[in-house]
């Protein structure tokens, strides 16, 4: 007995792969000797090692059986310390499973997908924009980047974590930045001083621009004195914290309903939204656009951010134009094709 508990003890110890070599080797020896014992019963090496595989794992079927002393011994052996090795692979592999679920939840385990999405600095505007995309590409994988030490979604299998400083460079590998779709940096509610909270802010976002300079960025910016520095590392967007919210309180007071057409437009679970729609060579002025896209069910809103397109219906439309539409989408992926 205390053989057997040495041997389990220094078996438990070895690593995976030293294991896996040692069962595929006993597994292996085992149907030759089986096979050498008693050809006539199995007829062939496979069916001896199928034999193997059956009596280790405890199925045994019963359509092969050794019928000589020897073989019999032989499985006596093969049910001893087989059926012991396999145990031991089986408590591997669940140990190994239960390690990757978690440094999972630790945020340890690198992405190595492509078209993400990446969030970073966790808290409930993250948490309404996890919502957002998933409700907009329900299939979109999401990293989120935090410093906390647990996912803070870990329910949810499409959404993975990453813990650590999103301004360090390892970490924004670990999140496979360069492979991401866009990447979306929420101010860090933990520290109080707004100009901190930026510089924090402009720290990451000069870290993503650095080493995936394609990546679509947006970030929140706290302070609007800010905005130029942010410009400056070349920043796709960006929006200033509150700023949204306080516009929209007021507009609900002053013009009532304003709020629930700009809730619309702002998420996708409900109501109409704004699309990029491609610019058709037909069209030779906004007007035309214009008219063509109203047909379809689609209202001409702007180009980029110019809203006041629709005093200028019998202007060209420039090459570098980009037109947005206000509809469902039915009629945008129609229009788009």
């Amino acid at each position: 007995m205390h053989f057997l508990l040495k041997l389990s003890g220094k078996l438990i110890s070895l690593k995976k792969k030293t294991i896996a070599v040692m069962i595929l080797c006993f597994v292996v020896l085992s149907a030759t000797i089986a096979y050498a014992l008693e050809p006539d019963t199995f007829n062939s090496w496979f069916n001896a090692f199928y034999w193997v595989m059956t009596t280790m794992s405890t199925v045994g079927y019963g359509d092969f059986f050794a019928a000589t002393p020897s073989g019999k011994v032989f499985t006596i052996f093969l049910y001893i310390f087989g059926i012991g090795l396999l145990s031991l692979v089986i408590g591997k592999v669940v140990e190994a499973m239960g390690e990757i679920q978690r440094r999972r939840g630790a945020g340890t385990l690198s992405f190595h997908g492509t078209g993400h999405v990446v969030l970073i600095n966790w808290s409930r505007k993250t948490q309404a924009a996890v919502d957002e995309i998933l409700c907009y590409a329900p299939k979109c994988e999401i990293v989120i980047i935090d410093e906390t030490g647990k996912h803070p979604l870990e329910q949810m299998e499409q959404v993975h974590f990453i813990s650590g400083d999103a301004s360090s460079d390892e970490i924004l590998l670990k999140a496979n930045i360069g492979g991401a779709r866009a990447a979306i940096v929420f101010s860090d509610i933990r520290i109080d001083e707004a100009s901190l909270v930026d510089g924090k802010s402009l720290l990451i976002i000069s870290s993503i621009e650095r080493i995936a300079p394609q990546v679509h960025t947006t970030v929140e910016i706290m302070q609007e004195k800010h905005i130029q520095n942010f410009r400056h590392v070349q920043v796709n967007e960006f929006v200033l914290s509150h700023d949204a919210v306080s516009r929209l309180a007021v507009r609900s007071a002053l013009q009532e309903g304003n709020s629930e057409v700009i809730s619309q437009l702002l998420s996708r679970e409900h109501g109409d939204d704004i699309y990029e729609v491609p610019v058709n060579a037909g069209w030779r002025t906004y007007g035309e656009a214009f008219q063509a896209l109203l047909l379809q069910g689609a209202t001409l809103l702007s180009d980029r951010g110019d809203l006041g397109i629709n005093r200028k219906l019998d202007q060209p439309i420039p090459p570098d134009a980009r037109l947005y539409v206000v509809s469902d989408e039915e009629t945008y992926r129609r229009i788009k094709g």
